[in-house]
């Protein structure tokens, strides 16, 4: 039990220093623009991305009403829709206020989480695959002059699974717990949605 709470807060106060986090591209990270390497631990410097992957699967995990098939729905929805949207990226498709519909889906998965709000399938598919797009175009604007693309998309989305898992396994854990602890959670990435909001517009 102990453990677990150790692990919980752990995870807590990562969440909660989320908006303290600088806001990371590809592209920006001293030279390594491409690659399976470059790909994969971007969404990890990134508080932006990491936050909102992260919290797909926290939310998946809370909303569920049962383990098996939902709390895959909306985390298969981010991932591939991420993809879509960086090859609509690497293909020059403009899509406008991409910036600050980024910020947008930390809002709404910020008040998802911390509301802990079901929705059907369809529609929490839907809602988390829009602002997946964005994510990808983003990305795929940043790597359509570079080389090795395929690889870099192809470490992102390996990361992007990974976050979900790891949002998915904290969410599960918490399902039970004191109604404050997702509260946190979700405020934290309502207000690094918030701050990013703030300086796109």
């Amino acid at each position: 039990m102990r453990i677990h709470r150790s692990i919980l807060t752990a995870l807590l106060a990562a969440v909660a220093a989320l908006p303290l986090a600088a806001s990371a591209h590809t592209g920006v990270d001293g030279g390594m623009h491409h690659g399976f390497t470059t790909g994969f631990l971007h969404p990890l410097t990134g508080a932006d991305h990491l936050a909102a992957m992260v919290a797909v699967g926290f939310w998946s995990a809370l909303a569920a009403r049962r383990a098996w098939p939902d709390l895959l729905w909306a985390p298969l929805a981010f991932a591939g829709m991420l993809l879509v949207g960086a090859l609509m990226g690497l293909a020059g498709v403009q899509l406008p206020a991409v910036e600050p519909m980024i910020a947008a889906s930390l809002l709404v998965l910020g008040l998802l989480v911390a509301a802990r709000v079901r929705l059907p399938a369809v529609v929490a598919m839907g809602v988390v695959g829009v602002f997946a797009v964005f994510h990808g175009v983003a990305h795929g604007y940043e790597l359509a002059s570079e080389e090795g693309a395929a690889l870099t998309l192809a470490g992102m989305v390996s990361a992007t699974v990974l976050l979900h898992v790891a949002g998915i396994a904290a969410g599960w854990a918490l399902r039970h717990a004191n109604a404050w602890l997702p509260r946190v959670a979700g405020a934290a990435v309502l207000g690094l949605g918030a701050a990013l909001l703030a300086q796109a517009i």
